[in-house]
């Protein structure tokens, strides 16, 4: 109760700027609540923290799937693909290499390569469910993630038209190099004609690649597991050797269960509007749940490696869509 009282808070600060976003003052007015009122982060609370930072961060994934329509993905896909996997790609393999050379561990830097390659908060968010990160390694990913965006919502625009860009190509580059849907609205109707439109279908696009990515990372997870519970067991754990359940979440198969319905018609139009803003409710409330359990000591530890790397993760991907662009003929 406590993490959803602090994100209906958020919810309404996300209505007054919502360049932030519910999400994002979740994860802050939940830290800076915790903070004042350390009675907030006793043993009393631990377990609803819990509960709001796994199941109901899971059951946001499914709902949001809800507002994802499979044929959308394979019209945009056939003309956007080989810009959305070649930034995916850059995201992923910087975050891992930077991320080794300004010595952040694995965690943090595969929470903001995720953020960065495929949809912010929301990538986190599945990502972690996963992963089980420290509360910290999520809020710094949150964190860097944002400030970025907020760059981006305010360079872009004027920079698209320094560089002459078409509106269905600025679209392309919001989609693939914005990483939250808040932002890539704000920056692609900033710009003006249809690039608002293609924007969003292009993110919405981005956002399906999250299946694979989770999927190995549940395995990863699983056989790290595996070793650590066997120690002295001869030769690797073997896919089919570990339960299902731990390689594919439900979790995931909601979510393409949800967006298989709204392909299908099965979802009225009417209701995609209350859908998404259910599963951003909830998404806020699960971001509220982990600030309340953070420890700004750990915090204070990463010290500023972590936005370092956010930066020149965000800087290489928003390079890389401009150079693939231009490589396939769609600037």
């Amino acid at each position: 109760m406590v993490a959803v009282a602090v994100a209906a808070a958020a919810t309404v600060a996300g209505t007054f700027v919502p360049i932030v976003g519910g999400p994002v003052f979740g994860i802050v007015l939940g830290a800076l609540a915790a903070a004042l009122v350390p009675r907030l982060r006793g043993h009393r609370c631990a377990p609803g923290y819990a509960v709001a930072s796994k199941p109901v961060l899971q059951l946001s994934i499914v709902v949001l799937g809800t507002g994802l329509s499979l044929q959308q993905v394979f019209e945009v896909g056939s003309s956007s693909l080989p810009v959305m996997l070649g930034t995916l790609a850059v995201a992923v393999a910087g975050a891992w290499l930077l991320g080794r050379m300004l010595g952040i561990e694995g965690d943090t830097r595969t929470l903001i390569g995720v953020g960065t390659g495929i949809c912010g908060a929301s990538a986190i968010a599945a990502t972690s469910a996963v992963i089980k990160p420290k509360q910290a390694d999520i809020a710094y990913a949150v964190g860097t993630i944002f400030t970025f965006n907020i760059a981006a919502v305010l360079i872009f625009p004027p920079l698209g038209h320094l560089l002459g860009m078409t509106t269905h190509s600025f679209g392309l580059w919001a989609g693939t190099a914005i990483n939250d849907t808040s932002s890539v609205v704000a920056a692609s109707f900033a710009y003006g004609g249809d690039a608002g439109a293609y924007g969003i279908v292009v993110k919405l696009t981005r956002t399906l690649t999250l299946i694979p990515i989770v999927i190995v990372l549940a395995f990863l997870t699983a056989r790290r597991e595996a070793r650590r519970a066997d120690p002295g067991g001869h030769g690797r754990p073997r896919l089919r050797d570990m339960p299902w359940k731990r390689i594919v979440p439900l979790f995931l198969i909601g979510f393409l269960a949800a967006a298989s319905l709204d392909t299908i018609g099965v979802i009225p139009p009417s209701w995609h509007v209350p859908l998404s803003e259910t599963g951003t409710f909830l998404i806020t409330t699960a971001l509220a749940g982990i600030g309340l359990s953070l420890r700004m000591a750990d915090m204070r530890e990463a010290g500023h490696r972590p936005l370092l790397l956010g930066g020149l993760l965000w800087v290489a991907v928003a390079g890389s869509s401009l150079g693939l662009q231009a490589l396939t003929g769609t600037l």
